[in-house]
């Protein structure tokens, strides 16, 4: 298991400035550290969250770390998927790598996708 201090989760989402087509990215678990607010590294437009998104993120701060300290059974666990052609098991920990999550808000009249990746990494990253 990773230790949190060495563990990125990276999120991303694209700049709502007219003329910049970048895309801006932030560690999650590091976020507290810059006082939740990130800055896009083209235009330099700061984004500052609001205390309900905060907690959106610590939220999903506390899953991700969460499910890196259930990595030993996540081995052993499986979702099962009813289909047509039967009953299939899917490794959890399979799962959790090739499910995207997304948090979609409503920011100056434009819907903003910022979006999670949990795929876990070699040392510890996730991504």
């Amino acid at each position: 298991m990773s230790d949190p201090k060495t563990m990125t989760a990276a999120v991303d989402f694209d700049c709502i400035e007219t003329d910049c087509l970048n895309n801006i990215q932030f560690d999650l678990l590091s976020l507290e550290d810059s006082d939740y607010q990130v800055a896009c590294s083209d235009c330099r437009r700061i984004y500052v969250f609001d205390d309900a998104f905060i907690a959106k993120l610590n939220t999903l701060r506390s899953l991700v770390l969460t499910v890196q300290s259930a990595e030993d059974i996540l081995s052993d666990c499986n979702v099962s998927v009813t289909t047509p052609a039967g009953e299939v098991k899917i490794p959890y920990r399979l799962l959790l790598t090739r499910l995207n999550t997304l948090i979609s808000l409503k920011v100056e009249d434009r819907t903003i996708d910022f979006n999670f990746r949990v795929e876990p990494l070699n040392n510890g990253v996730f991504k």
